[in-house]
């Protein structure tokens, strides 16, 4: 569910509509994902009257186009719930917005929706609201992505498999590769830029996970792949097809990641050697990508650093390069959002959608990544808990410890409270309780003492056990038979009698 404050300025609706107001309504929809499951929104809009700081700051004739004036004199005292949202209706012939454009997405939780003087003003409203608060909020994209593992590869494309799994932390390196060391003297200032442009990201991105940022420059680090020269421009280019055969040969000097708890991802920064300079990346239409770069779902992104011609007129070998650390990070930072799930959003018609903070990441765009977070975590937690039954189901003779009992018990009970908590629109208990429920689940799946290799099925025990004990058995069986038969006989042989 979520929450949606629905403000009416005094000239946004007719007086008779705004009489009618404060009153509630409920917009649900469902979202088939697959045979039997399906995931049911509600948008409870909460419809009421423009308080007087509102109204000052919404029709004040604040300067054209923006909207983050009025948004900066409507910031309330106490910052709004994860998770909810504030539309505010504006006058149909407010100079707040541009005259074309219908509606404005701000960077914060709020919104801004040009009103209508009609008998039907609420309907034609709540249609525009509703359109706005999906863009906002838990579209069905988001969640094609979220659970595209939990779902069959045919109902979604391998697009949605991008973003990376939900975990409690991530590790991010970024590496400078210099193939050319005798060519190219590089020098990159990496931690000015993590501390100016990715440390604010990750700080607004720390309540999703625990992150931590390493470097590294390799010397001798090459693609792997030979790139083709081109002779119309002089240049050498890598195409589409090849890409895919660049991360391995690369990825084994950066180092192991087998000893990390959590997801590794990898940025790297690539100077090509200066038999292969300049170096581009072409698209499958043979066009050179605008950012010469590329990304691997789930893995990270490479860049290529070309050096500029003119270093090497009149100049010493190795070549002093001064990496542009402005347009490294405008890059890397571009992949974080796509590899944390965090796309444009597709915005109704005629609508102006702000762009993003100084920490390059909305407030709602946040909330998004929660709700996310927190469907996937309920559908990996209830999958390993699955998991655990069948398996308990198989071998009969089990043992379960306590601790291990006490882990499925909490499992089960913070899947049912954060679904709860997002039926009642409660998103940050609800991620908290979802990580609660995929650690303790995970934690009961993986206990060494449930191994099923501990435990044989009863037909297995019998193959071993039988080829041990029958040479022994048979004897015993044959001298049973004998005293029987002599106990018999001598049951039939009459007493003599003097």
């Amino acid at each position: 569910m979520v929450p949606v404050t629905v403000v009416f300025t005094r000239e946004s609706v007719p007086l008779d509509d705004q009489e009618k107001l404060p009153f509630t309504v409920v917009h649900e929809r469902e979202i088939p994902l697959k045979y039997k499951m399906k995931i049911k929104c509600r948008f409870q809009k909460a419809y009421r009257r423009a308080l007087d700081h509102e109204e000052e700051a919404l029709s004040s004739g604040i300067v054209q186009g923006t909207g983050r004036e009025a948004e900066a004199m409507l910031a309330e005292p106490q910052e709004q719930a994860e998770g909810s949202l504030t539309v505010y209706v504006i006058s149909e012939h407010s100079s707040l917005l541009p005259q074309d454009m219908m509606s404005y997405i701000g960077p914060k939780r709020t919104a801004v929706v040009r009103g209508i003087m009609h008998r039907e003003a609420f309907n034609i409203i709540g249609r525009r609201i509703v359109q706005i608060a999906q863009a906002m909020s838990l579209t069905e994209d988001v969640l094609a992505a979220a659970l595209a593992d939990h779902l069959p590869e045919d109902k979604w494309s391998s697009d949605k498999r991008r973003p990376l799994k939900s975990s409690l932390g991530y590790e991010i390196t970024f590496s400078l590769l210099n193939p050319d060391p005798r060519s190219h003297d590089v020098h990159w200032d990496i931690e000015g830029a993590v501390r100016r442009y990715v440390q604010p990201f990750l700080n607004a991105l720390s309540v999703a996970g625990n992150f931590s940022v390493d470097s590294q420059i390799l010397y001798y680090a090459m693609l792997g792949v030979n790139p083709r020269f081109d002779p119309a421009s002089s240049s050498y280019y890598l195409d589409m097809h090849s890409l895919p055969h660049v991360i391995n040969p690369v990825e084994s000097r950066l180092g192991s990641s087998a000893a990390s708890l959590y997801p590794v991802l990898n940025f790297l920064l690539y100077v090509p050697e200066l038999a292969h300079s300049p170096l581009y990346i072409q698209d499958k239409d043979g066009a050179p990508v605008a950012t010469n770069a590329f990304h691997s779902p789930r893995w990270g992104g490479i860049m290529i650093y070309n050096v500029d011609s003119k270093a090497y007129n009149g100049s010493e070998l190795p070549v002093r390069v001064e990496v542009d650390m402005v347009r490294v990070m405008e890059v890397f930072l571009a992949q974080l959002r796509l590899l944390f799930g965090i796309a444009q959003p597709h915005v109704p018609p005629k609508c102006l959608l702000s762009g993003p903070k100084s920490e390059g990441l909305m407030t709602w765009e946040l909330d998004r990544l929660l709700w996310a977070r927190s469907v996937e975590n309920l559908a990996t937690a209830t999958t390993t808990l699955t998991s655990l039954a069948q398996l308990l189901g198989k071998i009969s003779n089990i043992v379960i410890k306590d601790d291990v009992a006490s882990e499925v018990y909490r499992a089960v009970a913070a899947v049912q409270k954060a679904a709860e908590e997002l039926a009642s629109g409660h998103l940050a208990s609800a991620f908290v309780a979802s990580q609660e429920a995929v650690t303790s689940s995970e934690r009961a799946f993986f206990d060494p003492s449930l191994l099923h290799l501990l435990y044989f099925p009863d037909d297995q025990k019998f193959a071993i056990y039988i080829p041990l004990f029958l040479p022994m058995a048979v004897p015993i069986l044959l001298s049973l038979v004998k005293i029987f038969l002599e106990t018999r006989k001598s049951w039939k042989k009459p007493e003599k009698v003097d």
